[in-house]
This record gives C-alpha cells, structure tokens and sequence, in this order.
C-alpha cells in the first residue's frame, strides 16, 4: 500500500491537483445523492492552493474524503468513481491509495474504477498493483473486475497474461468476451477468435461488431462480409458502427452487387444515414469504379466533414480521372472546407494517375509555403512517383536527395517503378540495390528489375537476377483476382486449382485460347 500511495504521489502534477478544489463540492454532492445522506458541502477556499509544498496539494485531494461524515465503500467509490469518469484518473488513483490508508475495504465496483484509470494512464506497473490488491481481497476473478484487468492487459501487455486473466474471470460475461476477442484480433490470431467467438454463450451487436471490424481492418475482407451475412441470418440488426466495417470489406474485393445490398441494409434498418456510413459508401463506390453512384450519395448526405469529400476526391483519383478530383476540390475549397494531409495526397495521386506533372507540383509547393506542417514522407513519395513515371528522372534524383529525411523503401520503389516503364535500366539497377540494402528479402524489388531488364532486352542480366532469386529461395508472390456472380465472390490465385468449379473453368479458357489463335492465324 505505501508503494502504491508513492506511485500515487510522483506522479501527479501540481496542476492537476489545484483543479481539485474546482471539482470537489460537486464530488461531494454527488456522493450525497449516492449515499443518502445530508451532506453540507464546505466552501474549500482556493488561494490555500496557490502557494505551499506538494505534500499541502495532496492534502487538498485527501480533503474530499475528510469532508464526508461517515466515509464507506460506497461513499468514497462514488468519489473516485466521479473523477475517474471526468478523466482525472491521477486523482482517482490517489484517492483509491487514500481510502486504503483508512482501512475501508474496496469493492468490485472500487477495482472497476481505478484499474481502467491505470490502463488509461498507460501504467502497466501501477495497473498490476491493482490487480494484486484485487487478489488480496479475493475479487481478482470477479467478472467486473476481471473485465477490467483482462482490458489492461490487453492494452498495456501480452496476450498470454491476458488470457490467464480470461481463465481466472468467474462466468465471464460478453464485455470480458469481447475484450478477449479484439485482443486477439488485434494480434492477428484469427483462428483463436473465431474459435472464442462460437464458444461465447450470449453475442450481442457489439460482439459481432469487434469480429467484422478486426477482420476489416487486417484485410480479411471476405471473412468480414461472411461475418456480416450470418449476423444477418441470426436475427441481429446492425447499428452505425457495423455497417462501415461490412462497406469498407465488400468495397476491398470490389463485390459491387454484395455492396449494394448492404447500402439497402443500411437504409432499412439505420433510416437516415449519418456521415460514417456515408463516408464508407462513397469510398465503396469508387473503389468499384461507380464515380456516378459515389456522388449520389455524396449529395444525399445532409452532413459532411472533411473525411466526405476526400473519399470523392480520392475516388476519382484511383479511376484516373484527374481533371475531375481538381475540380472537386476547388468545389471543396469554395464550401470554406479547410484541405488536410489526405486531400493533398489525394490530389497529388490524381496527378500521378493522369500526368498532370506540373499541377501536382504547384499543390506541393503551395503545400510547402503555407502549411509545411501538413507534409508527411507520403507526399514525398507520390512527388518522386509522380516526376519518374513521367520520365522526369533527373527532377526526381534531385527530389530525392533533398528530402530533409532519409528516404525509405517506398521512394526507391517510386523510382524503380518509374524506370520500369521507361526502361531506365541503369538507374533502376541502381534504385533496386537501395532497396535491397535496406531490406534484402525484397522479392517485388527483383521482379520489378528483372521486368525492366527484359523490356531493354537484357537477358542476360535478366537470367542473373533469376538466378540470384533463386540462390535466396525467392519466390513471387502468387497472382490474385476475384470476380462476383450473383453475390457471391470467387477468388482466383495463380496455379491454384481448389476451385469447385475447376474443370469448367479451364475448359472455357482452353476455348478462348483456341479462339485467339485461330483469328491470329
């Protein structure tokens, strides 16, 4: 406990401490209502705070409770369960090591409120002080608190501890579930979420929310639009945040179709789209080439933020319609809609996709007068990208190395890029070898040089770097296309001959090819 209260101690600041006598009567109303008792709040008189020791600051915390005639459980976890949902988790923590010191035994709902002010602290050391407090008490497998360990744990350290923590939760409830869950998704092990996720006695929307987004958000889009179909099928209505996460997955395996019966899902059950779904449904149909169906929604939106009209802008970017994203925003800067670093990406993008060099650069220079903070390394690249693809080669050295950073991987692959079109071989040998000594198992870095070589006829050099790939155990990373019918999306990987459809398939193309050559012939 002294330990604890000594943590409690160095770590807050002055500043904080004389917010308290601002914060205080309303605490101690508070904590009448909650106790049911009268209760006359003293004027705590603030020029005390302006001048003394630290130690007189802590005693102004302290003061809180000293105010509260007959201080129990319930009293003071009111008190610091006030604090904790203002966000002054220091305080809470200090009140938390304060009660102790009286000798007033903490409840589960105490733990609950003290050991999420840790995690939000991002004090892993001061959190398992918490826990070990908790186990004193015997509450550790309590689900309410275990709920909140076990979020520690997750946020703060390893998965392992974590799941001991799951194991050790007495009945543990669909909020320790769901933590346990994103946990894992988080780490990227899928299949011990699923597995815990059918185990779950009760799901609820958020439950199901946690699986379609981590699977989203790590690129398992297809596990993600399945996920979303079957929550469907089980009678669960969707709210605003599952539906972005099921948008943005059909819209990465562009399943325009699958998509279109979600945005009809979303006006079903949502009524009223607000700017979140909105912003994944114009995103969702750009990304499947349906600019016209982007901008309905986009109009039909009676909100918008910034986040809305860089997805257009940006759509119109990844379907080489340059001239349009341009215009799109000078529309956006007429609305008073201040840019940001993803609308100059986005604009500079546009440029890239439809050669307009010297617009792009005018965006970047005015970028870099007006608001340098703005520029991240990912201008930087599409500016190298921008100037090689073009064939501006010497701009792009010079661009280069007057970078005021290092250049990464990502620049030396813009201009390897860009000496691949133009068959540069020789910078591109030169852009390739940057590459690969900052990471030699780059296997796009050889092919990309291999391919340039070959244009310029090469072979030799072509058979070398082959060789070379083969040396190292290199191999390509498998081709891969999808194509949706009637709502479902089949996935075609190079060499891959698992489809159920297998010998139709390949019969049609032996067909096609036959085809070819006969009107070659």
């Amino acid at each position: 406990m002294i330990q604890l209260l000594c943590i409690c101690r160095s770590s807050l600041s002055l500043n904080k401490l004389s917010k308290l006598h601002s914060l205080a009567p309303n605490y101690l109303i508070e904590t009448q209502k909650a106790s049911v008792q009268k209760l006359e709040t003293p004027a705590i008189r603030t020029d005390s705070v302006s001048c003394g020791s630290e130690s007189d600051k802590f005693s102004s915390v302290h003061q809180v409770f000293d105010e509260v005639p007959d201080l129990n459980v319930v009293s003071a976890t009111t008190i610091i369960g006030r604090f904790a949902k203002q966000h002054h988790y220091e305080e809470a923590i200090y009140l938390f090591s304060r009660m102790l010191l009286l000798n007033i035994r903490p409840s589960e709902f105490t733990f609950g409120s003290v050991i999420p002010s840790s995690t939000a602290l991002e004090d892993l050391n001061l959190g398992k002080q918490l826990h070990a407090w908790a186990t004193k008490v015997g509450l550790q497998s309590n689900v309410f608190v275990g709920s909140a360990i076990l979020d520690l744990y997750i946020k703060l350290s390893s998965i392992e501890e974590a799941t001991r923590v799951f194991e050790d939760t007495h009945n543990p409830n669909v909020v320790s579930y769901t933590t346990m869950i994103c946990g894992l998704l988080k780490r990227e092990r899928f299949e011990d979420a699923l597995k815990l996720f059918q185990e779950m006695p009760h799901r609820n929307v958020v439950s199901w929310n946690a699986m379609i987004g981590g699977y989203s958000q790590t690129g398992r889009n297809e596990e993600a639009v399945n996920l979303f179909i079957e929550m469907l099928r089980e009678g669960l209505v969707p709210n605003h945040s599952t539906l972005p996460c099921a948008i943005i997955a059909a819209a990465n395996i562009a399943a325009l179709g699958m998509g279109k019966s979600f945005h009809a899902c979303a006006v079903k059950f949502l009524g009223k789209l607000d700017v979140f779904v909105g912003n994944s449904l114009i995103s969702f149909y750009a990304k499947c080439g349906s600019m016209e169906d982007s901008l309905l929604v986009f109009d039909k939106l009676t909100e918008r933020n910034i986040v809305t009209w860089n997805a257009v802008i940006c759509g119109y970017a990844q379907n080489g319609r340059g001239e349009e994203a341009i215009e799109f925003f000078e529309r956006m800067r007429i609305n008073g809609i201040r840019p940001n670093g993803v609308t100059l990406l986005g604009l500079l993008w546009a440029c890239n996709h439809t050669g307009l060099v010297e617009k792009g650069y005018s965006y970047f220079s005015q970028a870099k007068l007006e608001d340098p903070g703005m520029l991240k390394p990912e201008h930087y690249a599409c500016m190298v990208d921008l100037l090689s693809r073009s064939g501006r080669f010497k701009e792009a050295k010079e661009f280069l190395y007057d970078l005021p950073f290092d250049p990464g991987i990502g620049f030396w692959k813009a201009l390897l890029g860009g000496c691949q079109i133009h068959s540069n071989v020789e910078l591109g040998e030169f852009a390739a070898r940057r590459i690969l000594a900052l990471d030699p198992e780059d296997v796009s870095s050889y092919v990309m040089l291999s391919n340039a070589l070959s244009v310029a006829g090469k072979w030799d050099n072509v058979s070398n770097i082959r060789r070379e790939m083969k040396e190292k155990g290199m191999t390509r990373v498998p081709g891969c296309s999808w194509i949706e019918i009637k709502s479902k999306v089949h996935v075609f990987v190079t060499g891959d001959r698992n489809h159920h459809m297998n010998d139709e398939i390949y019969a049609v193309l032996r067909s096609c090819t036959e085809q070819i050559r006969e009107f070659e012939l």
